[in-house]
């Protein structure tokens, strides 16, 4: 932290005038009050600076969170969220511990984008009742909230309340277009503010009072009766937490250069933040993408710049809370409708639903659980499908292919036998993965085979066997043996020989002198096995010769 110390006190100071008002509002949408977003803020964004694994991260009370607590809220009142925070912090450190942080990478690009989509939405539908200057109606769904506001506010129309957040989200819009590194958001809540106490606006209600101070630690909140029916909530909002603060780290890599973050250690750094911050009262943690977007922009480049944000947060604790309490409930609003509409990446979504069909359904699906059910099932439900696409991609790339033979056939024969060979004997090449997904298909493919006496499988292009992939193999064979027609293997490759061994489809192979190394050996061997039949005569120029003998030659 020693390294260009100005410049990082400099960007910290940045990123605490653009996080208070995000840090009041989002605490205002949870349901536990402004200053448990400050105390989150504050608590968090300093513990999660220390002890995490990115020397750019800004970590805090987001929007995603808001989403997850405020049912939390309703159901087990402000004890239950502290409660919440405290076992996800110890969830998120157990996570830790088991270096479960490298699995972030698996998450498909169309489901983040999706989850995106799907938390701007809700943010944004949080906000409607501060906007439109009623109070918030009873409900858990963002929608039927939403409504219910609007059906109240056609009763009685504030207009003063909706004029603040239209203009400072206006103000912050457009000012983000044309001065991006100028925080428009403090400025517009400054500007609002100043208005509403000039004019003497008694329609916009304030944030109300805030304690000159962080309160002491405390567990008086934790109920160790409810602890079991809380552990759902605490794993979702730890699941959660895990998912954005990783997500966060990895865009904050993308901007810089030279900068790699610990996803092992970030994960323990958040569970420290979200141990410490309901002991303060505030409300489960988080990185943030957008405040940890505008640290690298004002040229952060270690932990400095986040400590100083999070120490310039607490002095406005101290000093300025009757100032910061007369900031009008609707000017929050506007910050994080306006927060919302930023989340929104419009060529990204446009990329993502070009790309495949695929694509575009995990990300609706994944947008339309957001807003409809709730964050971690939404992810739940968008690595399922994507999974599935996935599977369902790979399992068609598996093929069975008739290939020609005679360039593998042993020895120098006349076009007729040739001929003769071709009628009876049929050589199959599998390529690709012969697993669960493909394997039925697969099944129907080899039964299919028209009345040969010999088939031949080549092996060797096959990338993996599963167990489903053998067992069906395995019938294909046996349905094959019924029928009269032998069947030969060549080029089993060592990766393949235990799936192929645990189902039984070796030993009756290597019984009957069935498997061979090279697909030639196997040719040879069936050119012997039609000759024994009697099915095609001998060379009369020839003696007849074993299988090993005719490779020989």
């Amino acid at each position: 932290m020693g390294h260009q110390p100005r410049r990082n006190l400099l960007a910290g100071l940045t990123v605490a005038i653009v996080a208070l008002p995000l840090a009041l509002g989002f605490g205002v949408s949870s349901g536990l009050g402004a200053e448990a977003g400050l105390v989150t803020a504050v608590v968090a964004g300093a513990l999660a600076a220390l002890f995490g694994g990115s020397n750019l991260q800004v970590s805090g009370p987001t929007g995603a969170m808001t989403v997850v607590l405020v049912p939390i809220v309703a159901q087990y009142g402000p004890g239950g969220v502290l409660t919440v925070g405290l076992l996800a912090g110890l969830i998120l450190i157990g996570l830790a511990l088991l270096r479960a942080g490298r699995y972030m990478r698996y998450v498909p690009a169309p489901v983040v984008e999706g989850f995106t989509l799907g938390i701007a939405c809700v943010i944004a539908l949080q906000q409607v009742p501060n906007a439109l200057g009623v109070a918030k109606p009873e409900g858990e769904r963002v929608l039927v909230v939403a409504w219910r506001a609007v059906e109240e506010f056609v009763k009685a129309p504030n207009w003063t309340a909706v004029a603040l957040a239209a203009a400072v989200a206006a103000v912050m819009l457009a000012g983000a277009r044309w001065r991006p590194t100028i925080p428009f958001s403090i400025v517009a809540v400054i500007a609002a503010t100043l208005a509403a106490q000039l004019f003497a606006f008694d329609d916009a209600a304030p944030i109300g009072d805030l304690p000159t101070g962080l309160p002491a630690p405390s567990l008086a909140f934790l109920d160790l009766a409810a602890l079991g029916s809380l552990l759902a909530p605490a794993i979702a909002v730890a699941a959660l937490a895990a998912l954005e603060s990783l997500l966060s780290a990895t865009v904050a890599d993308g901007m810089t250069v030279g900068q790699q973050h610990d996803p092992d250690k970030e994960l323990f750094g958040q569970g420290i933040a979200n141990l410490a911050a309901p002991l303060f009262g505030g409300v489960p943690a988080t990185a943030a993408i957008a405040r940890t977007a505008v640290n690298v922009r004002t040229g952060a480049s270690s932990r400095l710049a986040s400590l100083t944000h999070a120490a310039v947060l607490a002095v406005i604790v101290f000093a300025a809370a009757p100032l910061v309490s007369r900031i009008p409930l609707a000017a929050l609003a506007g910050v994080l409708l306006a927060t919302a509409i930023r989340m929104v990446e419009v060529g990204a979504l446009r990329a993502m639903a070009r790309a495949t069909r695929s694509d575009a359904l995990v990300l609706v699906l994944t947008a339309v659980a957001t807003l409809a059910l709730n964050l971690v099932y939404a992810v739940i439900i968008g690595l399922v499908v994507a999974g599935a696409l996935a599977l369902r991609a790979v399992a068609q790339q598996a093929r069975m292919d008739q290939v020609d033979f005679r360039a593998d056939l042993p020895g120098e024969h006349s076009d007729e036998e040739h001929a003769l060979l071709a009628e009876h004997i049929v050589a199959y090449r599998i390529d690709g993965p012969l697993f669960f997904a493909a394997a039925h298909r697969f099944l129907l493919e080899l039964s299919d085979v028209a009345d040969v006496r010999v088939v031949i499988l080549r092996m060797s292009r096959i990338t993996t066997v599963d167990a489903t992939g053998a067992l069906v193999l395995k019938d294909a064979i046996d349905k094959l043996g019924r029928r009269g027609i032998a069947v030969m293997m060549s080029g089993i490759r060592p990766a393949q020989r235990q799936a192929l061994t645990s189902v039984g489809l070796l030993e009756p192979l290597r019984r009957q002198g069935r498997e061979y190394a090279t697909t030639p050996e196997a040719i040879a061997a069936a050119r012997v096995h039609l000759q024994g039949s009697g099915v095609i005569p001998a060379v009369p120029s020839q003696p007849r010769r074993s299988a090993v003998q005719e490779v020989a030659k």
